[in-house]
């Protein structure tokens, strides 16, 4: 798929949700300033599922990069991108919420009351969820972190190949989290035969009283 099909894609993904976006030089943006977004497709090798490279600019300083693998190529990573991150990335950057396709609280951290916007966990198997206590482990891992006064994202993977050995990562802010392994280790993942991945996108912005 052509960036430019992928432009025209996230143009109508936006307007359904009644967001403008205009075109500009190969962005999406915000009434001509941020958050702005764009979307690139890279064709896996033989055999490989492709990728869809998502990012979302909030200043000259920050960006969110998600990517998402599409094995039946870059539509089938597009629809996971829609489940498994846009509706929380429309609800923290653009202020568009719609709690039909994630979950919303309210957390203290620190001094601070926080809107924690969840997106649905993404799973390669219809039979392996998210284990049980993920988000009040998660909340329990950010309590120590020095949080600024601005938005803040989360995303983790979790991984079990058929000989059953285990990879996991959880990044803060695109950073490396040394606390967010450590959570993701702490919880019962699914022990069942066969490989699958797990993989989650959160997002936390200062509530606006």
């Amino acid at each position: 798929m052509q960036d430019t099909e992928l432009q025209r894609h996230l143009l109508r993904l936006f307007e359904r949700h009644d967001v403008e976006l205009e075109a500009d030089e190969g962005w999406l943006v915000t009434d001509g300033d941020f958050p702005a977004v764009r979307a690139s497709w890279h064709e896996g090798a033989a055999g490989e599922p492709g990728r869809l490279d998502v990012d979302i600019v909030l200043s000259e300083e920050r960006h969110i990069e998600e990517s998402f693998a599409g094995r039946d190529g870059a539509r089938d990573a597009l629809e996971a991108f829609e489940r498994g991150m846009f509706h929380v990335a429309l609800a923290a950057c653009w202020y568009v919420t719609d709690e039909r396709h994630m979950q919303l609280f309210g957390w203290e951290l620190g001094v601070r009351t926080w809107d924690v916007f969840v997106a649905p966990a993404l799973s390669s198997r219809t039979d392996v969820a998210a284990p049980d206590g993920l988000l009040p482990a998660l909340r329990s891992a950010l309590q120590d972190e020095p949080l600024r006064g601005e938005l803040h994202w989360v995303r983790w993977f979790h991984r079990r190949d058929e000989q059953g050995r285990v990879s996991m990562e959880a990044r803060l802010d695109n950073e490396s989290w040394a606390a967010g392994d450590r959570w993701l280790a702490s919880l019962a993942w699914p022990a069942v035969a066969g490989a699958y991945n797990l993989r989650g996108f959160v997002a936390l912005d200062i509530r606006d009283y």
